[in-house]
């Protein structure tokens, strides 16, 4: 008996119900041509929100001064990290960064480059916590911000922030803000490190969707694990402050519970995993793309990861151009991206579990083993500048269908 006529064989005979239904539910993959021209695709196009996710999404055409995309663009979410982006326009409110001290230009550069908690929590303890957020909604004219609820004063991670109003602080920076200013924090997002200093994988959204140049400030809560290599202290955080964190276990606070507030006209939820992607993209910074999400509770970071990918790449996001490649479910957890095509290369990081990811070629490299599969074949990914065994990609059979060899 050949090799794959065993592997069918066993597939047939061994494999339980829920494994099956993984590999066969999970295997439909998505080509993406290179580059597509913004011109090839209709003017108006219906963000594509996956089932059970609710999105509020803006997208501005900075070059037409329009929205092309607008879905409940002024409704408020708890900010997560996104909201770091008015700490650090406070700390620099006139203010150059170079008058900044040593120390507090490092924890900038640490909290928009790798969403850094410790540096959030040390500006928002030092300048007046919650009357930051009160500052910058008079500064900019926000009308769908607040400060976190009186409930929860040291949350930052809790304050209430809309697409729209998102859209309103990046046009800020660049078309408002001092030269030094705009171009030191969108330095720092452009820089945005793929792990974040919490061990979450960071690029999502926008950073996996779209070529750069891109700048990005993303916001995660509400989940136990990101995977992405990190110092594992630290990877079992999430993205709100460590101090919050450690006050809503002391208070007896229960995961999951479902803890909303009012702020203004609209309740924010506090409960539901959140995962959002903000930023800039193309040539001349000429979109402004915010996407926030809340997902059912329990959902894994991989899957609200994957779901707010395939929303942002539905979008009709002018001056983009997206790589080319086909997206391929994985399953799995712990599953590492490794240099070269063998188990002994180095290892660039580990891939959230069931993570969809972008292949863009595969080859034949050292025989993997994880019973009852054997495969020779690795995936690489662009993405990540390194490979992946094919064993643990979601697809039938040892190569990917449709995906040329390296």
């Amino acid at each position: 008996m050949t090799l794959n006529s065993a592997r069918s064989a066993v597939r047939a005979g061994v494999l339980t119900a829920a494994l099956a239904a993984l590999l066969c539910t999970a295997a439909t993959t998505e080509s993406v041509a290179s580059a597509e021209p913004p011109s090839a695709r209709p003017a108006a196009v219906q963000a594509d929100v996956p089932a059970g996710v609710t999105a509020g999404v803006a997208v501005f055409d900075r070059r037409t001064g329009t929205f092309t995309e607008q879905l409940n663009a002024s409704a408020q979410f708890r900010s997560a990290s996104v909201v770091k982006l008015l700490i650090a326009l406070d700390v620099l409110w006139n203010r150059s960064p170079d008058a900044l001290s040593a120390a507090d230009r490092a924890r900038i550069d640490t909290m928009l480059r790798g969403s850094d908690d410790a540096a959030a929590s040390t500006f928002w303890s030092n300048n007046g916590s919650g009357a930051i957020v009160d500052r910058m909604v008079a500064r900019l004219g926000l009308t769908d911000t607040a400060r976190p609820p009186s409930t929860h004063p040291g949350y930052w991670g809790y304050t209430a922030l809309s697409a729209r109003d998102t859209v309103k602080i990046y046009r800020h920076l660049l078309d408002s803000a001092p030269a030094a200013t705009r171009d030191y924090v969108l330095g720092d997002l452009r820089q945005s490190t793929r792990c974040a200093t919490d061990g979450y994988d960071q690029h999502f959204g926008i950073a996996g969707s779209f070529n750069r140049p891109w700048a990005v400030k993303q916001g995660w809560s509400g989940f136990s694990s990101g995977g992405c290599t990190a110092p594992a202290a630290a990877a079992a955080k999430t993205d709100e402050a460590a101090e919050a964190a450690e006050a809503a276990e002391a208070a007896g606070e229960p995961e999951g519970t479902a803890a909303r507030t009012s702020t203004g006209a609209d309740a924010v939820d506090l409960s539901r995993p959140a995962l959002h992607t903000t930023g800039l993209v193309g040539e001349g910074d000429r979109a402004i793309v915010a996407v926030f999400t809340l997902h059912p509770g329990g959902t894994s970071y991989g899957k609200a990861y994957t779901d707010i990918g395939r929303l942002t790449r539905s979008l009709n996001v002018p001056g983009a151009s997206r790589p080319a490649g086909t997206w391929v479910g994985t399953w799995g957890s712990g599953v590492r991206v490794r240099t070269q095509a063998t188990t002994t290369s180095g290892a660039i990081t580990t891939l959230p579990a069931g993570v969809e990811v972008l292949v863009g070629c595969q080859k034949r490299g050292q025989q993997v083993s994880q019973p009852p599969y054997v495969n020779d074949w690795w995936a690489q990914l662009p993405q990540y500048g390194g490979y992946m065994t094919n064993i643990y990609l979601s697809v039938p059979e040892n190569q990917v269908p449709g995906v040329p060899v390296c």
